[in-house]
């Protein structure tokens, strides 16, 4: 049988996709629908699923992707139109509630978030379209990250704003969501669901690591 593990905050899923493919067997939560979700879906806050201890001890694992928005880099561009950027701070909350699942986590979000000892991954090392720094944080066991490789990237696409959007400083924003679904590895989210993707690679790379212990 495959382990189960439970994706809080699983948007449309690209960060199941992965541990999907490391071998686990995935069930997403969010409080907003998500209808192009590849796997078993439950709509609800995940801060109350993590406050139900009778559900969370039937997974082996959990992974968590709490917002970001208020320490991405690309909030300002969405602040610049006028775009809706959370002020709300979900991390500390988020780890307690792990840590009382005596469960292995790990927790994703951007650079510049609050995380403890986590590591890096960056597109460059798994030779996709785009560079997209993720930190990732673990609890009851350790992950490794990777080294960037920037070089080997000819081509970098990016995958947030909106469609061909001129970036500040020079460069845009991919032409076609076909574009953008081939530089993160994803072929059935829409723009406004990859924009926030985690490209399923990452997390293929962590759920291996992670595999190794339940």
């Amino acid at each position: 049988m495959r382990p189960k593990l439970l994706d809080l905050f699983c948007g449309a899923g690209g960060a199941s996709m992965g541990y999907h493919r490391a071998g686990f067997d995935v069930i997403g939560v969010d409080v907003k629908r998500q209808k192009r979700y590849p796997f078993e879906f439950i709509q609800a806050d995940a801060r109350d699923v993590l406050r139900d201890h009778d559900f969370t001890k039937s997974f082996d694992a959990i992974h968590a992707s709490p917002p970001c928005q208020m320490f991405s880099n690309a909030s300002n561009l969405a602040k610049g139109q006028d775009n809706y950027v959370s002020k709300v701070n979900m991390i500390p909350l988020t780890r307690e509630g792990l840590m009382m699942t005596a469960r292995p986590w790990i927790i994703e979000n951007v650079p510049g978030a609050p995380l403890e000892n986590p590591i890096t991954l960056c597109g460059s090392y798994f030779k996709i379209g785009v560079r997209r720094h993720r930190l990732f944080e673990s609890g009851e066991f350790t992950i490794k990250g990777v080294e960037c490789d920037h070089k080997s990237q000819p081509k970098i696409v990016g995958v947030y704003g909106k469609l061909r959007d001129k970036i500040p400083g020079g460069g845009k924003t991919a032409d076609s969501i076909e574009e953008a679904r081939e530089a993160m590895g994803i072929d059935w989210m829409i723009w406004t669901e990859i924009v926030e993707a985690i490209p399923p690679v990452y997390t293929e790379y962590l759920g291996k690591q992670l595999i190794e212990v339940v």
